[in-house]
């Protein structure tokens, strides 16, 4: 089996420090800018499992001033994409390849986007598959407002 890829061994390290997950999550805007659009704060990352807090702010607003549905789908990218980087291994890469969604309910709340699979056996993939990420995101009461899939390609590097 591969190592684990350099954001998930930096998640690991700056967790344990005080203010850690927020200078992780400051780093991953950095890296994927299009991120601060919502302001993720990385709260949980490890193999099959991430959680990604998302502030109700001015800049996430409708015209309801309730989030807009794509800030929801990028919270879910978020989680999606901290889920990836700690579960496939060097040995592989992945890639979105496609998005649904429901809308559930009105956000108006700030959020948070919970993303969890089963991981397969990585040393079994010799080939391209594909990998369907559910995440779920709710409100502050813990209702689910918005359910997405992201469905990943996952392929062997080389």
């Amino acid at each position: 089996m591969g190592t684990s890829t350099v954001t998930y061994r930096t998640w690991q390290r700056l967790t344990g420090r005080p203010g850690g997950s927020r200078l992780f999550s400051v780093a991953a805007m950095a890296r994927v800018p299009y991120f601060a659009t919502v302001l993720p704060h990385v709260e949980r990352m490890e193999p099959g499992f991430a959680q990604v807090a998302v502030p109700k702010w001015f800049f996430v607003h409708n015209h309801l001033r309730t989030v807009h549905a794509i800030a929801s789908c990028n919270a879910a990218e978020v989680a999606m994409g901290m889920l990836m980087e700690a579960t496939v291994p060097t040995t592989h890469r992945w890639i979105p390849k496609a998005m649904t969604v429901q809308y559930l309910a009105t956000a108006t709340t700030s959020l948070r986007a919970t993303a969890r699979v089963n991981p397969p056996d990585f040393s079994l993939l010799t080939a391209g598959v594909e990998l369907v990420v559910p995440v779920s995101i709710t409100d502050r009461s813990g209702a689910e407002v918005v359910h997405a899939e992201i469905t990943t390609w996952v392929t062997p590097v080389g």
